[in-house]
């Protein structure tokens, strides 16, 4: 490989890694919107109350505002609930167009709504982030075409994603919906992570080294499973929360994770199986992997991760669900599954170095 190659390559996984980073970035201020109650702090999208830059005082708006953004919101979830029908969906629809919570408009909080604006905002830069990535990749299409074709599936996720969460504002933060949201977002770290990876193998040599035995992989990919419905599990009892405090009026927060229901006890529960799961990987791999390496180091990272995780649960569960331990907590699930996959590439390339050494 050349020079000038070689600087092209260095040059696309700086920008693709600078690129995780904000969406990891993006999660800890999503988290933030939703730990705060500001996910409808903007009634519309992608503007926010019809402006590029919000008002700062209600009095920037019109008398009946509210009226004005919940026919807009109405209108374009009547174009969704209609899509749906045509895609065979008939139930959802049906569902979606008498849920009358949807109804509900929110009254204007410039604190909220500027935190919902800056959420945008950032959302905004990691698309351009992401065009650009796709641009870098065209000088690697020579020397590997499923880095350009990664790089402009992740463009075509940020356009859906940001779609999707004009989708969230317009059905007013309908459960489902926010965890669609999410599962796109880590739809696209995934993505993002997996063409930073390609773009690493293109400066590396294959060289025969001794692969870890296939279970462990198998047990990864378990516990990669487990840990993606466990975040989903999270949405749930994040939804049971704000029902709650809504219930109480904010009041008595102590209060609030007692009386989410079973849908707290399976997800405390199932934690306790996911940690299982990774003692028996983490028992395998650190068994079988070879020191100093770089699935040694992911895995002690991994590790660490878990660690924060479960006391960041546990911080929550017993200490009346502090705001600042809201976004930690999902930001750290969403870490744990980006380097889980990180690892699970590179177990999957030491697989395939050793089969071409064998050929």
């Amino acid at each position: 490989m050349g020079l000038n190659t070689k600087n092209q390559v260095n040059s696309y996984r700086r920008l693709s890694g600078i690129t995780v980073v904000a969406v990891y970035f993006l999660i800890l201020v999503g988290g933030i919107v939703r730990s705060t109650g500001s996910g409808m702090g903007c009634p519309d999208w992608p503007k926010c109350f019809g402006s590029v830059v919000p008002p700062t005082s209600v009095e920037q708006l019109p008398e009946n505002y509210q009226e004005i953004y919940l026919e807009k919101r109405l209108a374009k979830n009547d174009r969704f609930v209609a899509t749906l029908s045509k895609l065979g969906f008939e139930e959802t629809a049906n569902q979606l167009a008498n849920d009358k919570s949807i109804q509900v408009e929110e009254e204007f909080n410039a604190t909220k709504t500027w935190i919902e604006y800056i959420n945008r905002l950032i959302g905004v830069v990691i698309g351009l982030l992401i065009l650009a990535t796709l641009v870098k990749s065209f000088s690697l299409w020579s020397q590997d075409k499923w880095i350009t074709i990664t790089a402009f599936l992740s463009l075509v996720l940020v356009a859906f994603t940001g779609w999707i969460g004009s989708i969230v504002v317009s059905t007013n933060l309908l459960a489902w919906m926010i965890t669609v949201h999410m599962l796109l977002a880590l739809a696209l770290v995934a993505v993002l992570l997996y063409s930073h990876r390609r773009a690493a193998r293109l400066l590396t040599e294959h060289q025969t080294t001794n692969p870890m035995p296939k279970k462990i992989f198998w047990l990864l990919l378990v516990a990669t499973l487990l840990m993606l419905i466990q975040v989903v599990l999270g949405t749930q009892v994040r939804e049971g929360i704000d029902r709650v405090s809504f219930a109480m009026g904010n009041m008595l927060r102590e209060e609030w994770v007692g009386k989410v229901g079973v849908v707290f006890l399976v997800h405390r529960s199932f934690s306790l199986v996911l940690l299982a799961v990774h003692v028996i990987y983490f028992v395998w791999a650190f068994k079988f992997s070879s020191r100093n390496t770089s699935i040694s180091y992911w895995n002690q990272s991994l590790l660490l991760l878990l660690v924060v995780e479960i006391a960041s649960g546990i911080g929550m569960a017993y200490f009346g669900l502090p705001a600042y331990l809201q976004p930690i907590h999902l930001l750290f699930g969403s870490m744990i599954l980006g380097v889980q996959f990180i690892i699970m590439l590179q177990l999957k390339e030491q697989s395939n170095i050793k089969l071409d050494s064998q050929l």
